[in-house]
C-alpha cells in the first residue's frame, strides 16, 4: 500500500506502507508528509486536502488533528460512497498499467517498492493537472447523481 498527495503545482510525497494503516501511522504521516507539503504548495494556507473515508482517516484523532489545523489548510468533506472523486484510483491505475508493462516482472518487494517510487516521481504533470482540473466537475457530476455513479 501507498499514501500519496499530489496538487495542480507539484506531486507530493509517497509513503511506502508496509503495515496495516492505523490512526498513529497515519497521524504521523499527516505530521511528517502532509502539514510540509501543503504549507510549501499553499503558503496562505489556502488548500484543500481530500482523504476518503477508510476507517483511519475518520479516526477522531485525525479529525481533531485536523481541526486543529484549518489556519494551514482545509479538509474536503467525503461523500459516503463516491469512489468518483478519489485521483488517487486514477493515478493507482496508471502506475498498475505501468508495472504490468515492465520486463521483467518485479523479483521481489524491494524492486517492486522501487519501480512503484520511479513511476510515481516520474508521472506526467499534464497527466496529474488534468486530474486535479477536473475535480469542479466531478463534484458537480457527483452532486447531479446524488452520490451515484457518473462517467468519472
Amino acid at each position: 500500500m501507498r499514501w500519496g498527495t499530489l496538487s495542480w503545482a507539484a506531486l507530493g510525497p509517497v509513503v511506502v506502507v508496509e503495515q496495516t494503516m492505523k490512526a498513529a501511522n497515519y497521524l504521523n504521516i499527516i505530521a511528517d508528509q502532509l502539514h510540509p507539503y501543503m504549507a510549501f504548495v499553499f503558503p496562505t494556507g489556502n488548500g484543500i486536502f481530500k482523504q476518503d473515508n477508510a476507517s483511519c482517516h475518520k479516526a477522531r484523532i485525525v479529525l481533531e488533528c485536523f481541526e486543529e489545523h484549518t489556519d494551514e489548510f482545509h479538509l474536503m468533506s467525503w461523500l459516503p460512497n463516491s469512489q468518483n472523486l478519489n485521483l488517487m484510483e486514477h493515478i493507482s491505475d496508471v502506475m498498475e498499467r505501468q508495472l504490468r508493462a515492465q520486463t521483467p516482472p518485479c523479483p521481489n518487494i524491494s524492486t517492486l517498492r522501487y519501480r512503484c517510487l520511479d513511476i510515481w516521481y516520474n508521472l506526467s504533470p499534464v497527466m496529474y493537472q488534468k486530474l486535479v482540473a477536473s475535480m469542479p466537475r466531478r463534484v458537480v457530476a457527483v452532486l447531479k447523481a446524488k452520490g451515484g455513479a457518473t462517467r468519472y
